[in-house]
């Protein structure tokens, strides 16, 4: 009888080793044939197959999105819902919204939405739609880009809940199982003298110390630090899931004033130490004008001062997203460097102006040696600072063996998603299928995921891409019949 359990058992062994040999035999013949049908879709010497390229990126399992901002991803159609729901009004000549009922000259989101021409110059102004295509009055793109915020800002932060569940659905819709972004402007407070000794040149680990120390003293601030966990708690509740997963970063802005900018960075260490969808802080607002650029070397050791005592908490930090004649040549040659060596930055958002820095050859070899991924964002890059195709510097992270991730900075805004970052990718820059699915696993790789959730979804992954194998084998199977 013993002898009959064993020879079964080694029947169904023998059986389940052959199951998963044809397994595995089938799932290389499947990636063989993407590869080969990939590779078919953007040949050398022909024209890439965008259409084809499109549907091919929309199906594929596309990891995360790494860079990412909440409020310049909500579409602009959205926000007009969140007009309406919250009271108030488009004006009718600027396109501001104001908190009022809708009056004459001053038009419910619905109404905007019913009218072709208004919503038309609407997208105009709160979006990058038409902006090459149009003949009205522009700004430089730059602002343009940037002063879309304004426009939407007064209704931004009212609907969380249903902001987060639509950025959820749209991503599931696109096979993106990930998405870091940074949420909603860090709790701030503003010290005259602080400020005042900033701009004299005089300010160190001292000042910050002593500010540190009155801030955490002051029950308006420490109450907005618990009032954004409140936040969090209640824009994130049904979020996560199998198919989805939501993480956030809370981020100080640039060109404000030192102790505003310092108070900024202080609370969102504090947060990030002290949540665990929380995973990492940043710094945003347009890096080229005035303040940011006088202040930038400061922030950076803000930076540095506040990790000595927050060790663990992560930084993907805005750097570099400069171009040559956006500011003076000496401006470009140092963004990079100081926030990998200053602040100590565990991802690089942008990183533009790598050419320009000096010895930028070191800096990329510190990064890739690091593992300080770069993320890389396609459609703005080219819109707000004109760099594109060969001129782009992922051409050089990409030579030099520095990681980088594709992101969509603000979807909504450029009116893009991460699919169509991949299309651009891949017509510029011709990658064989090997490095473009890298890319999507790298995606999670390279986030700031606790190492549990992170395991989880790179095996998701795993799964993901057998079954997307599978299908573009057997489309390309019927295909050839």
């Amino acid at each position: 009888m013993k002898k009959s359990i064993v020879s079964l058992k080694a029947v169904a062994l023998a059986a389940a080793t052959v199951c998963a040999m044809h397994g595995a035999q089938a799932a290389n013949a499947n990636e063989e044939a993407t590869k080969r049908h990939f590779a078919s879709l953007i040949a050398p010497g022909k024209e890439p197959k965008l259409a084809e390229l499109t549907m091919f990126f929309t199906m594929m399992p596309k990891g995360g999105d790494l860079h990412h901002h909440y409020s310049g991803a909500i579409y602009a159609e959205q926000y007009l819902e969140w007009v309406d729901k919250e009271g108030f009004c488009v004006n009718k000549t600027n396109y501001t919204i104001e908190k009022n009922k809708p009056a004459e000259g001053c038009l419910s989101g619905e109404a905007v939405m019913n009218d072709t021409t208004v919503l038309a110059n609407l997208l105009q102004r709160w979006s990058d739609k038409d902006f090459y295509n149009h003949s009205g009055i522009q700004s430089p793109p730059d602002r343009q880009f940037f002063d879309t915020f304004a426009y939407f800002g007064p209704v931004a932060s009212t609907n969380t809940v249903d902001g987060l569940q639509r950025l959820k659905q749209r991503a599931i819709q696109e096979n993106v199982s990930y998405i870091e972004t940074v949420f909603e402007i860090a709790p701030i407070a503003q010290d005259a003298d602080f400020d005042k000794k900033a701009l004299a040149g005089g300010v160190g680990d001292t000042d910050f110390a002593a500010l540190s120390a009155k801030l955490e003293k002051d029950p308006a601030y420490t109450g907005w630090i618990a009032a954004y966990i409140d936040n969090v708690n209640k824009s994130s509740a049904g979020i996560d899931d199998n198919q989805f997963t939501l993480r956030y970063q809370p981020f100080a802005l640039r060109f404000l004033s030192p102790s505003q900018v310092y108070s900024q960075i202080l609370s969102s260490f504090k947060l990030a130490s002290s949540h665990p969808k929380i995973v990492g802080i940043n710094i945003v607002g347009q890096e080229s004008v005035n303040v940011s650029m006088r202040d930038y070397t400061l922030h950076m050791q803000m930076y540095k001062y506040l990790k000595t005592k927050y060790p663990d908490v992560k930084l993907a930090l805005h750097a570099g997203e400069l171009s040559l004649g956006m500011v003076p040549p000496e401006g470009l040659t140092f963004h990079i460097q100081q926030a990998v060596d200053l602040a100590g930055a565990n991802r690089i958002g942008h990183g533009m102006d790598i050419a320009h820095e000096t010895n930028a050859l070191a800096i990329m070899k510190k990064m890739r040696d690091r593992k300080i991924a770069v993320e890389v964002n396609l459609s703005s890059n080219d819109f707000i600072l004109g760099v594109k195709e060969q001129s782009h510097p992922v051409t050089l992270y990409r030579k030099y063996g520095v990681p980088y991730v594709l992101a969509t900075d603000d979807a909504g805004v450029s009116r893009n998603n991460l699919s169509g970052e991949y299309v651009l990718y891949a017509a510029r820059y011709q990658p064989d299928y090997a490095e473009v699915k890298k890319l999507s696993y790298d995606s999670i790789r390279y986030s700031f995921l606790a190492d549990a959730d992170k395991q989880r979804l790179l095996k998701a992954l795993d799964g993901k891409f057998t079954k997307f194998e599978a299908d573009i084998a057997g489309a390309a199977t019927q295909a050839k019949r």
